[in-house]
């Protein structure tokens, strides 16, 4: 691809909405501000890394804050400009690129709406290749790069601009400034040439969220379709028949549960979340862990469900696949494994835990 076109933006919303994991928000924002900024401005130059001139400064963005909030609070389209001004005063040359920072959810679709407006062409990468719920959970961080800026910029347009000691300061301190802006804002952080981000990110990741959202959109049986793309683990599906949320200190935390049916009628399987779903268990073992992606979908259609989203009696299919090999290093445990959020237990790899219970 070279360029995301009004034709991509729907597979590219079905498939970060997959690849989002429950979260990086609900992509129907995302997609309506891409195709407005597409009608208004025409299609997004897609190109790697490779591409860009190597001392060219890549702004990642992403939206910061609750989903439930950032669903009704919408941007007012200025904020990326407002970035980039900060950006370019800071470090004196212009900004060549936007890179998503997640590719999950609407922080996957954003981009291009947001590359539109500033004229410049988007980064076919992102910094997670999923979505994670905290501002230190980034391919950069895992790479050793310390974080040099964080800047977010709000709704009232409010710009903070914060210089944190290590990634997980530019957590705290970038989420108490979100919540006071009401608890939702547009952030970069890890401002860095090509150059520099080469090697630390996760790249072709717009491009494979593309494929995934075509890979289901034509299919007769879209859950087996999406299976297939993913290399993914059934974990249950039947029914979701308790969930329980909560929107607090700029996150959505809760769980729930789903009730099996058919094959799987007698199972019950709980989901831990915040932002995003983290654990999956049954009778109380794991099956399914972060950093591995957890996602829950329609289970006619295949569609993601968000956590704002999730509801009583809705059908759904659990699915569970690897995610990059290098959150499963030492360093991208430590930053968003299990114990990163606060369980007590080590991660074993889904395929692992697939065959086990086979």
């Amino acid at each position: 691809m070279t360029e995301v076109t009004l034709e991509d933006i729907a597979p590219l919303a079905r498939g970060c909405a997959v690849l989002g994991t429950g979260g990086g928000g609900h992509v129907e924002t995302g997609t309506l501000q891409a195709i407005r900024a597409i009608k208004d401005f025409g299609p997004v130059p897609l190109v790697p890394l490779s591409e860009l001139s190597q001392d060219g400064l890549v702004l990642p963005l992403s939206g910061i804050g609750a989903p439930t909030v950032g669903h009704e609070m919408l941007m007012s389209g200025a904020e990326p400009g407002l970035i980039r001004a900060e950006v370019e005063r800071i470090f004196g040359k212009p900004v060549t690129g936007v890179m998503s920072s997640e590719i999950g959810g609407s922080n996957g679709v954003g981009p291009v709406a947001w590359a539109a407006r500033l004229g410049v062409p988007l980064i076919d990468a992102d910094g997670m290749g999923r979505a994670f719920p905290e501002v230190q959970m980034v391919s950069m961080n895992v790479a050793g790069i310390p974080v040099n800026l964080v800047i977010l910029a709000d709704v009232q347009g409010n710009v903070t601009i914060i210089r944190p000691v290590d990634g997980l300061w530019s957590e705290r301190i970038a989420r108490a400034a979100c919540v006071a802006c009401g608890g939702s804002a547009l952030m970069a952080d890890y401002v860095l040439t090509a150059a520099e981000l080469r090697g630390a990110v996760i790249e072709g990741s717009v491009s494979k969220a593309i494929a995934i959202g075509r890979a289901v959109e034509d299919s007769l049986d879209a859950v087996r379709a999406l299976t297939k793309t993913l290399g993914a683990t059934t974990l249950i599906t039947g029914k979701v028949v308790d969930i329980e949320r909560r929107t607090g200190g700029g996150f959505v935390r809760g769980s729930l549960v789903v009730d099996g049916t058919g094959a799987d009628r007698g199972r019950l399987l709980r989901v831990e979340l915040q932002n995003e779903n983290l654990v999956a268990l049954e009778n109380g073992r794991v099956q399914a862990s972060v950093p591995d992606l957890i996602s829950v979908v329609d289970a006619q259609t295949a569609a993601a469900i968000s956590t704002e989203s999730l509801r009583y009696g809705q059908r759904v299919t659990v699915l569970a696949w690897p995610c990059d090999p290098l959150w499963r290093t030492p360093r991208g445990l430590e930053i968003a494994g299990p114990r990163a959020f606060g369980y007590d237990l080590d991660y074993v790899p889904v395929e692992e835990m697939a065959r086990a219970g086979a």
